[in-house]
């Protein structure tokens, strides 16, 4: 059998982590087996779909790198089909027209709630006469003898009794289908082979099943997989902070880092943390996904990150690195390339938003100094080394990290002070800061006429301070 599955979202609002490792679990299902991942669009709530929502959950889709083979496919392309499948089912006795009011539901299931029974469709219009002219719902007739059963690819063996399901609406007063019945018609004609989804769709499971049965439609496998968790053990929601897969990008992710980090929140192989995406594909089974809720772990996520900022090519998180120095309006086109600018700073931070803004001297010009960075090193006492090291610099024929390392060490040696007394004024001289990578690969990253621009700038706020005194 060749797999077809695919991810389906409704376009109400951003591509949540949530959703994003369902795509990812249902785009793995697919690679692994060679067959087919289907983007489909559930955009048949008008009201709260919504163009911006279909854009965001595109472009969650590209940046993660799941690329699909079919779609996307939009439900409101889809009513003609939809519409006949309704009439069919007509036909056929296996949908009534429900006449009833909204007041009459309401107080059929206040009248049951009260009763302490489940609310439920009492099935009045089930074989009752139509009614011309009067607005009508289109119900499914639910089987109300024995029961509907799947295995669950996570959860196991799953059964239903059909005296707990009611007539189903599949299609409004207006005529529109409803989720239920869409997505059964979309699975059956798409050749859907597993569905993936969230725990919360277990309960339409059963109802689905009865309706693709009713169609004469194959049953595709399923896999309801479990929610994900905050660090306190509530739902994840914005309170715990970035939720929408393009705020992690804006916060300095990567995507290979997301990914690998969304594959592990409720699957494993055995020990692995770190998962290229060949390996995803190669290792993952549907039967190892935990039934328990998984945590959102932060500093987990930061540990990854961080690896992958360390182990991909260069040239891979320079792309991604770019975008950032953009969003802080930096022009990168004047200084190092942005390969050198990963390979010195990935050590030093967690996220591509800190290496942008702790790297923006290298393509700004400093004109400030952070204000404890300079009280404690760009002192009177400090001058000397400073204005000794600059002249070295200058005459430099040679503008190479070794040849700056020589540098600072010879003006150690001859004012016969430790590295420290030049080291640190020089840093902050250039930088503007008290941090940044090894002294000497950061200066050689710059321009000589640059470097030794800025020491002059720090003498003259030197000669400026002692003037004050």
């Amino acid at each position: 059998m060749s797999i077809v599955s695919r991810f389906a979202p409704s376009p109400t609002g951003y591509l949540h982590v949530g959703g994003a490792r369902t795509a990812l679990y249902s785009w793995l299902v697919a690679k692994a087996a060679g067959g087919k991942f289907v983007l489909r669009i559930e955009d048949t709530d008008r009201e709260r779909s919504t163009q911006p929502a279909i854009d965001a959950i595109l472009e969650g889709m590209q940046w993660l790198g799941l690329d699909y083979d079919e779609g996307p496919v939009y439900q409101t392309d889809r009513f003609d089909r939809y519409r006949e499948l309704l009439d069919r089912l007509l036909e056929e006795g296996k949908a009534y027209k429900c006449y009833c009011s909204v007041e009459r539901l309401d107080k059929m299931r206040e009248e049951q709630m009260a009763a302490g029974e489940k609310p439920r469709y009492d099935g009045l219009c089930r074989d009752k006469e139509g009614q011309p002219g009067q607005p009508y719902v289109i119900r499914f007739r639910n089987p109300q003898e024995g029961s509907v059963a799947f295995d669950d690819h996570v959860r196991g063996h799953i059964e239903f009794s059909n005296q707990e399901l009611d007539d189903l609406i599949i299609a409004r007063t207006d005529g529109t289908p409803t989720y239920n019945f869409c997505v059964v018609v979309d699975d059956w004609d798409m050749g859907i082979t597993h569905v993936v989804r969230g725990e919360d769709h277990i309960n339409n499971t059963p109802r689905q099943i009865n309706i693709l049965k009713a169609l004469g439609a194959p049953v595709p496998e399923y896999a309801h997989v479990s929610m994900i968790l905050g660090d306190d053990g509530k739902k994840l929601s914005k309170r715990h902070g970035a939720v929408s897969v393009m705020e992690y990008r804006d916060k300095g992710y990567l995507p290979q880092a997301l990914l690998n980090y969304l594959v592990r929140l409720g699957w494993s192989h055995g020990d692995q943390e770190v998962f290229t995406v060949d390996e995803m594909i190669s290792l993952f089974k549907l039967s190892d996904i935990n039934k328990a809720a998984s945590a959102f772990n932060t500093e987990k996520l930061n540990w990854l990150n961080q690896h992958y900022m360390k182990t991909l090519p260069a040239e891979e998180v320079a792309a991604e690195l770019g975008w950032h120095f953009q969003r802080l309006g930096v022009d990168t086109s004047a200084g190092p390339a942005l390969t050198e600018i990963v390979k010195l700073q990935a050590d030093r931070v967690k996220t591509l938003t800190e290496m942008a803004d702790i790297s923006r001297y290298f393509y700004q010009e400093v004109t400030e100094f952070d204000p404890a960075a300079a009280k404690k090193h760009l002192r009177p006492v400090a001058g000397s080394a400073l204005a000794l090291v600059r002249d070295k610099l200058e005459s430099l024929t040679e503008w190479q990290a070794e040849a700056v390392q020589q540098v600072i060490q010879e003006t150690c040696e001859e004012l016969d002070v430790g590295m420290g007394k030049v080291g640190m004024p020089l840093r902050v001289a250039v930088t503007g800061g008290g941090n940044s990578p090894s002294l000497d690969v950061t200066l050689a990253a710059l321009p000589q006429a640059t470097a030794v621009a800025r020491i002059n700038l720090a003498l003259d706020f030197i000669k400026a301070r002692e003037e004050q005194a």
